[in-house]
């Protein structure tokens, strides 16, 4: 197998390992890898389910038990898909070695463990990568069409969210039943995706209002963000997994209409299933629909195709030919610098 780059080019195969292997390594991580033309060479698992899981998919693949076996597999590239708490020190370890790092959110608990990761990046000149993925959601992108062609007028006010109902908790999941400390509750687990495109579409923000809860009495499982960007735009944020009707996913309102997206991106439902995108990405598109509203006015407009294999591919380019790469340590210390400032500050009214 042989990487083939964004420009052409043909490039030696690129050894992955990957450090976890439940939802995000198994669902997410692992297909858009090999859709990037990436060998899967080495897994980190300790669960026995798991460890079948991995072996059934990559049978010619290490098993790992510890981070520090992983990284001794002579990789090009460690992604980090565990439990939250281990972020920092899994990626520490593949810094050490000397391996780039493919971290998902979020990249640290909080803004000093990014921080730290940003200091010992830069120090060691090893790449250290945000897994941002829903920056090439298929709204994502549609919205930065949409900005850049000026259909909504002068944007002020983005309303986006991610809510479903669950009001009988599950202990088992480690993000419902671990504590903020330990890495789970909402506002880590989707806040970022809804900050990062936030900021990627409007620029630089401070925290305007904060509300972070733990209605179900776990981890926190309904926050309200709200971010006031240079540009003008407010930026209305909410993550709940307690709201019996869930709102459109994105509502994006100008001076001269508001775009409306009410379905989630289907990237994620087609991983869940077992497809995996081409070389090039989905084929055929995998599309938001989107309409502008004018009044009574209503129009649809031809959503552009998501591509979360476009970020390994981006990797794999910047490996093998420098460059750089396609979520910036700038951008996660952005985001978690505000996660950070939501929590400490939780203004509610």
């Amino acid at each position: 197998m042989t990487i083939r780059s964004e420009n052409g080019a043909t490039s030696r195969t690129l050894r992955v390992g990957i450090s976890g292997y439940g939802l995000a390594g198994k669902v997410f991580h692992a297909p858009l890898l090999v859709s990037a033309g990436f060998e899967v060479a080495a897994i980190l698992t300790t669960h026995d389910e798991r460890i079948a899981s991995a072996r059934n998919d990559f049978p010619e693949a290490k098993i790992t038990s510890t981070i520090n076996e992983l990284v001794s597999e002579d990789l090009d590239l460690v992604v980090i898909a565990s439990a939250n708490s281990v972020h920092l020190s899994q990626a520490l370890v593949a810094i050490n070695a000397g391996v780039s790092v493919v971290v998902d959110k979020p990249l640290g608990l909080n803004l000093a463990e990014v921080e730290e990761l940003a200091q010992r990046s830069k120090q060691s000149g090893v790449g250290v990568i945000p897994f941002f993925n829903r920056l090439w959601d298929s709204d994502a992108l549609t919205i930065k069409q949409v900005l850049n062609e000026g259909l909504l007028g002068e944007v002020f006010r983005l309303d986006s969210r991610f809510e479903r109902f669950r009001p009988g908790s599950t202990p088992r999941n480690w993000r419902e039943a671990s504590s903020a400390a330990e890495g789970g509750g909402l506002l880590l687990d989707l806040q970022p995706h809804l900050i990062s495109t936030a900021l990627d579409w409007f620029g630089p923000a401070t925290l305007g209002y904060s509300s972070v809860r733990e209605v179900r009495k776990m981890s926190d499982d309904d926050v309200v963000v709200v971010l006031n960007h240079e540009s003008g735009v407010d930026s209305y944020l909410a993550a709940s997994a307690i709201i019996g009707a869930p709102g459109p996913r994105i509502r994006l309102s100008g001076t001269e209409g508001t775009l409306l997206v009410t379905e989630l991106d289907g990237q994620e439902a087609a991983l869940r299933d077992g497809l995996m995108p081409g070389a090039q990405g989905w084929n055929p598109p995998i599309a938001s629909r989107v309409t502008i509203h004018r009044g009574d006015e209503i129009t649809e407009y031809p959503a552009v195709g998501g591509d979360y294999g476009y970020f390994y591919r981006a990797v794999a380019d910047v490996l093998v030919n420098g460059g750089s790469w396609p979520v910036s340590m700038e951008s996660a210390l952005s985001v978690t610098g505000l996660l950070d400032e939501a929590r400490i500050k939780n203004i509610r009214a």
